[in-house]
């Protein structure tokens, strides 16, 4: 059992406590930050006078043929370690002696596993911005291509009012954009660099902790050593940011699940991202969308978990923490994955645009602006609303939609109709009228589409 600490106890830790308080199986993931840290601890210190020249150039060498040992597979990370900590600084004192003990002046555990989690969160919000914003690539692709898709809008489920599956898919868009808002504030409120707090009070050592900061990609040192090494804001934060992306991805998921179904029609889900039934032969699963849906609340369960294992901790550091890196690494890893396949499956979807059209005539999704004629020749509102409630029933009985009914027929409900009605209450007309920034109008749309090119660009 290779330990960091035992000058203190006079016997040995029994193995299932050991076992009990090791991270080495999680942590390990941390390799990378931990040695990155550990070479800019290095090299503030040699520049402080703390080491000389020779035993950073050691240090700094031996942490970089760890780190190559590492990737390269020659070197494996066991058990026999009590973490990542322990693993990098035991090896690299086997691998150049002496000065590999001295590594450790002016820090502590406690400084250093803040450091490499904020190090790792950082990496993590880029790639997830990276793979959010390529989802944005491909809805911003299905808007372009469907200006003039019409379908019904809904609102409790029942169809509302003409749009278009760009329109629809806009606002996913929208969506997606606030994620990416929500992780970029986290990236710059996070970005402060605990090293050199120590165990919670600083050091005595003459550090130079603007100078690690900097050479991290910091924005300067954090400014409270008891706070430094207590703050897991930006990991509730992110589980609360990583949250949200899969309440969104999860409203879009029982949405295709809908389209998808015999009832609706809409699209067909390409068979390298369906699956089918050990039984019904017929059948296509969209096995994505509900697992992605089903995820949802594992992630929910990461954010739940860490709130509650920090609400109750005295300052500054406790074990407790330590609870900090599964949760977490499960929520970014499930995202990450999430993200990947369901944009893949949108991508390769079909849209039944004629079925998607024939939904919105047939479920009278033109009524109100069946109603806006009325109004527009002189009835008022609430008179039009009656009319139009009427004209629907009357349409229900016939099995017809308002564009169907004939003349006379709409007559018989109001003498106030006239033949260019079917004009007024057609599909394109219901929402090429609808111009006003952020309606699904094609001139509306086009204009917003070139705003998300501008965003995406920047």
């Amino acid at each position: 059992m290779a330990q960091l600490w035992g000058g203190r106890f006079t016997k040995e830790t029994d193995r299932d406590v050991y076992l009990f308080n090791a991270s080495i199986n999680f942590d390990k993931r941390l390799y990378l930050q931990d040695i990155e840290g550990s070479i800019a601890h290095a090299i503030m210190l040699e520049k402080q006078g703390i080491l000389t020249l020779e035993e950073k150039d050691a240090i700094v060498k031996g942490l970089s043929t760890i780190r190559s040992g590492l990737e390269e597979g020659t070197l494996e990370i066991t058990d026999q370690y009590e973490d990542i900590h322990s693993f990098v600084e035991a090896t690299l004192t086997a691998m150049i002696g002496e000065a590999g003990k001295k590594l450790h002046t002016g820090r502590s555990r406690n400084d250093q596993v803040a450091l490499d989690m904020k190090m790792y969160v950082r990496a993590e919000i880029i790639e997830i911005d990276h793979l959010v914003m390529e989802f944005q690539k491909i809805l911003l692709r299905i808007m372009e291509e469907n200006l003039d898709a019409y379908m019904p809008g809904f609102t409790h489920l029942q169809k509302a009012q003409p749009v278009t599956l760009a329109h629809h898919f806009g606002a996913y868009f929208e969506m997606l954009r606030r994620d990416r808002s929500r992780l970029d504030d986290i990236y710059k409120r996070m970005n402060y660099c605990p090293l050199g707090a120590g165990a919670l009070a600083g050091t005595t050592y003459h550090l130079d902790r603007g100078y690690t900061a900097s050479m991290l990609g910091f924005e300067s040192p954090t400014l409270n050593s008891m706070d430094s090494v207590s703050d897991r804001d930006y990991v509730i934060e992110l589980l609360s940011a990583l949250s949200t992306i899969m309440m969104h991805l999860s409203r879009f998921s029982e949405e295709i699940i809908l389209w998808n179904s015999n009832e609706y029609g809409f699209v067909e889900i390409d068979d390298a991202y369906s699956t089918g039934s050990s039984i019904m032969p017929q059948k296509k699963n969209p096995d994505i969308a509900e697992l992605v849906r089903g995820k949802t609340g594992r992630v929910y369960g990461d954010l739940m978990g860490m709130l509650t294992t920090m609400k109750g901790l005295p300052l500054a550091y406790n074990k407790d923490m330590q609870e900090d890196k599964e949760g977490t690494f499960d929520a970014i890893d499930t995202v990450k994955e999430c993200v990947t396949m369901f944009m893949q499956m949108v991508d390769t979807m079909k849209f039944n645009k004629d079925v998607m059209r024939r939904s919105a005539t047939r479920g009278f999704t033109n009524a109100t602006d069946a109603a806006d004629y009325l109004v527009k020749h002189g009835m008022a509102f609430r008179d039009a609303h009656s009319v139009i409630g009427q004209l629907v029933l009357t349409c229900i009985e016939k099995n017809k939609s308002i564009e169907e009914m004939t003349i006379e027929e709409l007559k018989e409900i109001s003498d106030v109709f006239e033949p260019d009605l079917y004009e007024e209450v057609s599909m394109e007309t219901c929402v090429e009228k609808r111009l006003t920034t952020g309606a699904p109008g094609i001139s509306a749309m086009r204009n917003v589409i070139a705003e998300y090119h501008n965003y995406l660009k920047a």
